[in-house]
């Protein structure tokens, strides 16, 4: 189960923009991610490799947690806003729910909800 200020901590890496530090610090070595349906992502490599592709292709990330946080023994719901700027200049705001299970104070298994409609 995590405690409260590990959980408070992953949120202000986060936040604060620095998503490959998330994954580093608070993601366990074979976690894994998966968004809405798809095929999860494996092993904390494929997700650092994923996360870096994705902050490399937008412009000005900003994420904000939207309380509260529900933590219910090894299980988080954090509700998400993402907004950036892709390169071609486009503005994309997006909300999704990210269900987490937690082993002691690190992420073992994470999936996304979101509308995929919010990305066109």
């Amino acid at each position: 189960m995590p405690s409260t200020e590990v959980v408070e901590r992953f949120l202000a890496t986060v936040e604060a923009g620095h998503g490959v530090e998330a994954i580093r610090t608070f993601y366990a070595e074979h976690a894994t991610m998966k968004e809405n349906q798809s095929e999860p992502r494996t092993g904390k490599q494929a997700l650092l490799k994923h996360e870096e592709a994705a902050q490399a292709s937008v412009v000005n990330p900003r994420a904000s947690c939207i309380r509260p946080v529900l933590i219910n023994g090894d299980i988080v719901v954090v509700r998400w806003t993402f907004e950036y700027q892709l390169r071609s200049g486009k503005s994309v705001r997006f909300e999704e729910l990210a269900y987490q299970r937690w082993e002691g104070n690190l992420i073992v298994e994470e999936q996304f909800f979101y509308d995929p409609g919010q990305l066109k």
